[in-house]
């Protein structure tokens, strides 16, 4: 299920992402209503998973829950999309998580660069509450070539 909303988060630069165009290029679990980068250089989305998600259908039977990679993943996804870069998670460092995310859950995203390129401080919240935290230390996807 993909969400044709467009909308921005402003103020923003070129970095921009107009979410129809984002959405229809990554036909994935979760859907984004907003992306963008802040004032503060921060990299924020809105999202929402998907209620059919194969995630929530493995993890667990009759009490679907999204599990901590799948977390992961989506900041790395987004902060990679937000970029326009190919990059990857190389690295994880005092990760916490505080809450279950259910199907249909709408999530905000917000990460911070740290001093050091492509490292990044992350919040994962839900109705304001802190659903799961750490930092991240991402890197160039490899060519297969």
């Amino acid at each position: 299920m993909l969400i044709n909303v467009v909308k921005t988060i402003k103020p923003v630069d070129k970095t921009t992402i107009k979410i129809r165009r984002l959405n229809s290029k990554l036909h994935m679990w979760y859907s984004y209503f907003s992306a963008g980068i802040d004032n503060n250089n921060a990299i924020i989305a809105k999202i929402s998973t998907d209620n059919n998600s194969p995630w929530f259908s493995g993890h667990f039977p009759n009490d679907p829950i999204l599990p901590a990679i799948a977390q992961l993943n989506m900041v790395t996804e987004t902060i990679a999309k937000v970029l326009d870069k190919e990059l990857s998670l190389k690295a994880l460092t005092r990760i916490k998580f505080k809450k279950i995310i259910r199907p249909g859950n709408i999530l905000d995203i917000h990460a911070v660069p740290g001093k050091k390129e492509n490292h990044y401080h992350f919040r994962i919240t839900s109705k304001q509450q802190e659903v799961c935290s750490g930092r991240l230390v991402l890197a160039p996807k490899r060519s297969n070539s």
